[in-house]
């Protein structure tokens, strides 16, 4: 059975979720954050060196990192949910998938930690806005359709790009992107999705 190493209110949601979705029995190992700091405890880290969730233990090794976790879940359980190699679907999937943990998070992440500088990380806040809008409006521009940002039906992708498309909703900036307020409605409204937050402990 997958062990899932998870952290409260972070981006492991996302791993329960997809094992939600495919159905595979999963353990929660479950970590609080420091009530003060909003750091993970030195149990994490008692796990790996960088302390970080999601990690998950499958097949008697320790997975970090959630695109990877991700990509060998999918492999394993949820081939359809990953784009034929070979296709541009392909591509923008691999694409997407980095995005999704490189490019996207480094301004939401700023944009966090400066916030908690006050005045002193004024400076910063209109640069840090500017690679918001422009992330948010590229993640805008890519969805399809069918509401979803490679397939036309859940992907690997979706999964990854939950997190990042959560956020508007959390900025208040849902109605400058109602596509990706659309698309986060439309996974919290899923069963798996709703199972993941009570196997999380965060229904």
């Amino acid at each position: 059975m997958i062990k899932v190493h998870h952290l409260n209110q972070s981006r492991s949601l996302r791993i329960l979720w997809l094992l939600e979705e495919l159905g595979v029995p999963y353990e929660v190992i479950a970590y609080q954050r420091d009530a003060k700091t909003r750091l993970a405890p030195p149990d994490l880290i008692a796990m790996h060196p960088l302390g970080k969730s999601p990690m998950i233990e499958m097949d008697g090794q320790l997975i970090t990192e959630s695109a990877a976790i991700v990509e060998l879940i999918c492999a394993a359980h949820g081939p359809q949910m990953i784009p034929p190699l070979g296709t541009p679907e392909y591509i923008r999937h691999l694409e997407l998938m980095h995005f999704a943990e490189g490019s996207v998070m480094t301004p939401i992440l700023l944009n966090l930690y400066v916030g908690l500088l006050g005045e002193a990380g004024a400076p910063l806040h209109p640069r840090i806005q500017q690679e918001l809008t422009s992330h948010f409006a590229y993640m805008e521009s890519l969805l399809r359709p069918s509401g979803h940002f490679v397939l036309d039906n859940l992907s690997a992708a979706d999964i990854m790009l939950s997190f990042p498309a959560g956020v508007v909703a959390r900025l208040g900036r849902d109605a400058e992107f109602p596509k990706l307020a659309a698309f986060t409605q439309a996974i919290q409204a899923r069963p798996a999705f709703q199972r993941a937050l009570k196997s999380g402990g965060e229904a």
